[in-house]
């Protein structure tokens, strides 16, 4: 009996995100303070490095060798449509914790994840060198962690434990922020304590481990959530992403992005978080 063509274009997929992960990591691996190259994107806070910029050339590279009618959406390059595009579509986080990466706090990485051409996700990957762990996810396959050498299947948080952890983060805007700040009382009903690690994309595998319980942020953009979100639902958490603008029709505006809640974590905490 012949293997499933489906789920072979998968497992493709997800080896490839890996590879392509796995070589933005290497990047952000080399770390060097003398070498940073810091800049400022816009909002205070809202930072970019020589690595960021590295690092996402460095996955583009691998992806276009191996797929080079994919369209590939980075946070730092934008979206590159090749002249006969295949309708899959990758979208790439080179350095996602920034912040954490130029202060040397160990929650950063390279998320990479690809979208068929109905927009479902199929493969995501987020590689922490710092950590020395690379999460990962293929739609139907599960949700695993690599760490070490070995290989460990991610089934979300422990359902009713005491003392649960929400996990959430603020925006750079001071005015959104402060509004953020005003809210966290009430968004913290229920829970024990609250983590801002600083990194979504982790925050995100960290509800597939087990370590958050829940997680929920408003304003990230798509390259934000998109492998972390597919790790989180393979890890047979309740998610719920953004509905924004895709990158391909210009991305949502900033209004749009602000309103909007990314969350996951167990089933009963779902009504926890706003509409």
């Amino acid at each position: 009996m012949s293997a499933d063509p489906a789920a072979a274009e998968v497992a493709a997929l997800l080896e490839l995100a890996q590879a392509a992960a796995a070589a933005g990591a290497a990047v952000l691996a080399t770390r060097n303070a003398a070498a940073l190259e810091v800049s400022n994107k816009g909002d205070s806070g809202d930072w970019v490095t020589a690595f960021d910029l590295a690092a996402e050339t460095a996955v583009r590279d691998v992806i276009a060798a191996a797929r080079p009618r994919d369209v590939i959406t980075g946070e730092e390059n934008g979206t590159v449509l090749p002249e006969e595009p295949s309708g899959y579509r990758w979208s790439i986080d080179p350095l996602d914790g920034t912040t954490n990466f130029i202060r040397n706090i160990v929650y950063y990485g390279t998320s990479v994840a690809v979208a068929d051409p109905d927009g479902v996700w199929l493969a995501g990957v987020v590689n922490a060198p710092a950590l020395g762990r690379s999460y990962f996810a293929s739609r139907g396959g599960g949700a695993w962690l690599a760490e070490k050498g070995q290989l460990t299947p991610l089934n979300g948080p422990v359902p009713g434990r005491t003392g649960q952890i929400l996990a959430t983060g603020f925006s750079y805007d001071p005015a959104v922020r402060a509004e953020q700040a005003a809210g966290l009382a009430s968004l913290l009903d229920g829970f024990a304590d609250v983590r801002r690690l600083g990194s979504a994309a982790l925050d995100l595998c960290l509800v597939a481990d087990g370590t958050h319980d829940a997680y929920g942020e408003r304003g990230l953009n798509e390259h934000d959530f998109a492998a972390g979100a597919l790790i989180a639902e393979e890890a047979g958490c309740w998610v719920r992403r953004p509905r924004l603008r895709s990158p391909l029709a210009g991305g949502p505006s900033d209004d749009e992005r602000l309103s909007s809640w990314t969350c996951a974590g167990l089933l009963e905490l779902s009504g926890k978080f706003p509409l």
